[in-house]
């Protein structure tokens, strides 16, 4: 493909992409596909020759729309939203046309000179304290990771480092695996499964404490199990804490969490995935109270920040805790030499330009923008909450920012039915959750281009349900009252004549 060819090819693509956004309302949320659909619809070599592009973007349409989940569509309610604008769009067609990765700084300077400071500009506008910026005096510092999964398992490795280190310098009688076998870490049964699979990967078990009746990891909790684990020789070391859980949307209390952690010298990493973008308001900034105590903290902005995936924000309190874990030996620094070496904070040994993204999505909305794309959305779910608490056949469970959790009153078997049809029509992606052994909706406003009529479209999807429910509930009682009726008059007819005088008699006594 020459040049003039990629012109005429990109400038469809960008048409197409307008387009399907333009009519994405009009499309069902949930594909209608079988597994192994595409089995018959591309061949099964690539092709000898060449095509051309004409050829191919109509096969969009043809092969991949039809097994498309929607995760854009207003009328997506699942998990929690991933990030797309179109300065997101175009901060990835940069990304992807100047084709640059970096290592260190002279493999990329613009690279690495703007991601520093892209991570600077994230970390004031969700209030952070100065000692993670790149900027500050002391060692901390930012750096953009692949995922929130990524990130977990990034603080779990430098609490480990940091844990072992400590440990050897109190008794050196031990070596490093002999402490290395005695760790444990502590989260919350809440938390995202991510973090277990962090555990696994780290060689770190990892203790999933129970929460209080608003999901929240509570101190004395987390200290009963050091206790207890210290007294079986074990060596506590780090601690995940959930800013916004997966479930609920909960917040651990970090205030009582980070006490803990500095007295018993445990790491203690954040994990805001979803709810961290949210700080950019004021008004919630609260959410940070024992921010002190954290060493390592994270957030996506491609979950709420409007920045397409991957772009995972994660900033250390000691960044020197990181490259103890990472820097794998002293080498010559290049010349000239830039500070911060952000290479020496991640897994991988290259990183692509996300930043671009980040530097387009904050300039193009601005603080402001961003501010009203998150008061928007919670507006949103608190419209819906109160459609909720007007219907009395439902029961609220939670309304946390853009996630709200309501149930149908009764056993669960009725909520159950309520999914049951809602995934059987696919006009709304929502997924169950139990909450205190209650099964319920888990609702959240995910994608940007939703407003109020797709909440009452979404509202009144779900009240049509439950109204044939209760429709087809009241024709089998009836049913079975006819039933029963039968079978008692037939019951009757079948006594001896005596007896069937006698039975009639009582009835009318």
């Amino acid at each position: 493909m020459d040049t003039q060819q990629f012109r005429e090819f990109g400038k469809a693509a960008v048409d197409y992409i307008a387009d399907y956004f333009e009519t994405i309302r009009d499309r069902n949320v949930l594909p209608s596909v079988e597994p192994g659909y595409l089995k018959n619809e591309i061949p099964e070599i690539a092709p000898v020759s060449g095509e051309p592009w004409q050829k191919i973007l109509p096969d969009v349409d043809r092969v991949v729309l039809p097994g498309l989940t929607h995760w854009h569509s207003p009328h997506f309610h699942a998990y929690f939203p991933t990030a797309n604008s179109f300065p997101g769009v175009v901060g990835e067609l940069f990304l992807s046309g100047l084709g640059s990765v970096s290592t260190d700084w002279q493999s990329n300077p613009a690279c690495v000179e703007l991601e520093v400071r892209m991570m600077d500009w994230l970390a004031k506008m969700l209030g952070l304290p100065e000692h993670f910026l790149n900027e500050s005096e002391g060692p901390g510092g930012g750096v953009i990771q692949n995922a929130a999964s990524e990130s977990t398992l990034v603080g779990l490795l430098s609490g480990k480092q940091r844990t072992v280190r400590n440990v050897l310098e109190m008794n050196q009688n031990l070596t490093s695996e002999e402490v290395k076998e005695k760790l444990v870490a502590y989260t919350s049964k809440e938390s995202n499964s991510s973090v277990e699979k962090a555990s696994l990967l780290a060689s770190v078990p990892m203790r999933l404490l129970p929460t209080d009746s608003d999901c929240r990891l509570r101190g004395d909790v987390l200290q009963e199990a050091i206790k207890k684990d210290k007294a079986e020789g074990l060596i506590p070391c780090c601690v995940v804490a959930s800013l916004g859980t997966t479930g609920t949307c909960a917040f651990d209390d970090l205030e009582e969490i980070g006490r803990i952690c500095r007295k018993e010298k445990m790491w203690l990493h954040v994990d805001a995935a979803y709810a961290g973008a949210a700080l950019v308001c004021p008004e919630y900034r609260y959410l940070l109270n024992g921010i002190e105590y954290v060493d390592s903290f994270n957030f996506n902005p491609h979950k709420w920040f409007l920045t397409n995936s991957d772009c995972s924000a994660m900033w250390f309190k000691n960044t020197k805790d990181a490259e103890a874990a990472f820097k794998l030996k002293a080498t010559i620094p290049s010349q000239p030499l830039f500070e911060p070496e952000i290479q020496h904070w991640q897994i991988p040994t290259t990183r692509r330009f996300r930043a671009l993204k980040l530097w387009f999505v904050m300039r193009i909305y601005g603080v402001e923008g961003i501010q009203k794309h998150i008061r928007h959305q919670v507006s949103l779910a608190k419209y819906l909450e109160k459609l909720v608490r007007k219907d009395d056949r439902f029961e609220l469970l939670i309304s946390s920012l853009g996630v709200v959790g309501f149930r149908l009153e009764g056993d669960d078997t009725l909520t159950q039915k309520l999914l049951d049809k809602i995934a059987e029509r696919k006009n709304l992606f929502i997924m169950p959750y139990y909450y205190q052994n209650k099964l319920m909706v888990r609702f959240v406003v995910c994608s940007r281009l939703t407003e109020v009529i797709d909440i009452d479209y979404a509202w009144n999807e779900i009240k049509s349900i439950v109204d044939d429910l209760e429709k087809n509930s009241k024709q089998e009682d009836e049913k079975t009252a006819i039933d029963s009726s039968i079978l008692s008059r037939g019951a009757l007819n079948s006594l001896t004549p005596d007896l069937n005088d006698k039975l009639n008699l009582g009835l009318f006594l």
